[in-house]
C-alpha cells in the first residue's frame, strides 16, 4: 500500500552523499547526451531513409513513435531489473546496449532498421529512469533542480546538434543515412567509458542485499498519480508542439522556412528557461507555484497560437517558457517525491511509463483531429485544455510531500 507522507527534515538532509564529485556529474551529463541523440535526427533523415528504402509514410511514422511506446512498455520493468542487479550495472549495461543498437540500426536492412530502433529505444528508457535515481542517491537537495536542470540542457542542446548535423553527415559521410544514423554511438562508447570504472565495487542495491523486495509501482498513491500525469501532460505538450508547429504555423499563412526557425526558436526558449529555472527555485522544496505557472503559461501560448496567429512568435515565446519550467520539474518531481532511491526509481518507471503513452498518444490524435476537421482549432483547443489541466497536476505534483511505499 503506498502513503503520501510530508517531507521530513532528517530525509532531506540524508540525499547528500559523499560520492557526489564532478567526475560523477560529468558521468551523469555523458548519460544525459545520449537519451535523444540517436532519436532527433531520424525526422530530418526519414525523406531520404522513405526514398532509398520504398517505406510508405505511415511506417516512416511509426519509426517515429516506435521510440515512445519502448519508452513506455520498458519503464516499467527497470525497477525490479536494477534491484536485482544494482543501477550501476543496469546502466552500464544499457549503454553497451544502446551503443549495439545504434549500430544495428546504420546496417542496411529494413529488418535492422527498425530492430536497431527498439533495442536502442529499451536502452535509452532505462537511462531515463534511473538518473533521477542516481541524481536522487548521490546529489546533495539543494542541488537536485540545478542538476536536473543542467542534464536537461545537455540533452536537449546535443538532441539539437543531432538534428542539425545529420543531413549534411548524411551527404559528406560514405554510407549517406546509414552513417548518419551510426554517429550516435562516438556519444554512447564515451558515456560508457566513463561509466565502466564505477562497476568496480557496485553491488545489487540495498534492498537485494537485505532481502527486501524492490519498492512497488505506487499506483494507489494520488500524489505518484499527480506527478506521472504532470509528466504525461508537459511531454505531450513538448511532443506535439515538436511535431506539428511548423505544420500548425504554415496552415495559419508562414512559409515552412519561417515555421522551421519558429520551432528552433521555441526549443531555444526552452532551454533557456530551464537553466535558469534553478536560480529562481533554490532552496525551496515546495514548487506548487513554478508548477501551476509554468503550466498556464504553456495553456496561455496555445490559446495565442489559436486566437491570435498573427503574433505566433508570442506563442511560441510563452510555449518555450512553460515547457522549458515544465520538462525540468517534471524530471526533478521523480527524485523529489520519493522516500529513497528504490522508491524514486518505481516512481520514475511509472512516471515515464504513463508519460511516454500519453506523449507517443498525443500528436497522433491531434493529427487525426486535423485530418477529421481540415483545421489545426480544434487540436489548439484541445491543447489549451489539457495544458489547464496540467495547472492542477502540477500544483498537486509540487507539494513538498513524498510517496512512500509501505511492503
Amino acid at each position: 500500500m503506498t502513503a503520501e507522507v510530508e517531507a521530513p527534515a532528517a530525509a532531506k538532509r540524508a540525499i547528500g552523499k559523499p560520492e557526489w564529485s564532478a567526475g560523477l556529474l560529468l558521468a551523469i551529463l555523458l548519460v544525459a547526451a545520449n537519451l535523444r541523440a540517436t532519436l532527433t535526427g531520424v525526422g530530418t533523415l526519414l525523406p531520404a531513409i522513405e526514398h532509398d528504402t520504398g517505406l510508405p509514410a505511415s511506417a516512416g511514422g511509426v519509426l517515429n513513435t516506435l521510440p515512445l511506446l519502448m519508452f513506455a512498455v520498458t519503464s516499467p520493468l527497470v525497477g525490479r531489473v536494477s534491484h536485482r542487479i544494482g543501477s550501476t550495472r543496469l546502466l552500464v549495461l544499457s549503454l553497451a546496449v544502446l551503443a549495439a543498437g545504434t549500430v544495428v540500426r546504420s546496417l542496411p536492412s529494413i529488418a535492422c532498421l527498425f530492430a536497431g530502433t527498439v533495442l536502442l529505444s529499451a536502452a535509452i528508457a532505462v537511462g531515463n529512469v534511473l538518473l533521477p535515481t542516481v541524481i536522487r542517491t548521490h546529489v546533495p537537495a539543494s542541488r537536485i533542480h540545478a542538476v536536473s536542470a543542467l542534464y536537461v540542457t545537455v540533452m536537449g542542446v546535443v538532441a539539437a546538434v543531432s538534428s542539425g548535423i545529420s543531413v549534411p553527415l548524411a551527404g559528406a559521410l560514405p554510407g549517406g543515412w546509414h552513417s548518419a544514423l551510426a554517429w550516435g554511438v562516438v556519444v554512447a562508447l564515451a558515456a560508457l567509458a566513463g561509466w565502466l570504472p564505477r562497476l568496480r565495487g557496485s553491488r545489487p542495491d540495498t534492498g537485494a542485499r537485505t532481502g527486501a523486495s524492490h519498492a512497488p509501482t505506487p499506483w494507489r498513491s494520488w500524489l505518484a498519480w499527480q506527478v506521472s500525469l504532470f509528466m504525461g501532460l508537459q511531454s505531450l505538450a513538448f511532443y506535439t508542439a515538436v511535431a506539428w508547429l511548423p505544420s500548425i504555423l504554415s496552415g495559419q499563412g508562414m512559409s515552412t522556412a519561417a515555421a522551421g526557425w519558429m520551432l528552433f526558436y521555441y526549443q531555444l526558449v526552452a532551454l533557456a528557461t530551464g537553466m535558469v529555472l534553478p536560480l529562481l527555485t533554490r532552496g525551496r522544496a515546495d514548487q506548487r507555484f513554478p508548477a501551476a505557472a509554468a503550466s498556464a503559461v504553456t495553456a496561455a501560448g496555445f490559446a495565442v497560437l489559436l486566437l491570435a496567429p498573427g503574433i505566433a512568435i508570442a506563442g511560441c515565446t510563452l510555449l518555450g517558457l512553460g515547457t522549458g519550467v515544465c520538462l525540468v520539474l517534471a524530471l526533478s518531481f521523480q527524485s523529489q517525491r520519493a522516500t529513497g532511491p528504490s522508491e524514486t526509481t518505481a516512481l520514475a518507471g511509472m512516471a515515464q511509463s504513463i508519460g511516454y503513452l500519453v506523449a507517443a498518444a498525443g500528436p497522433l490524435l491531434l493529427g487525426i483531429l486535423h485530418d477529421a476537421t481540415g483545421s489545426w482549432s480544434g487540436a489548439l483547443v484541445a491543447l489549451t485544455a489539457l495544458s489547464v489541466v496540467m495547472v492542477f497536476t502540477g500544483y498537486g505534483a509540487g507539494r513538498d510531500r513524498h510517496v512512500r511505499a509501505d511492503v
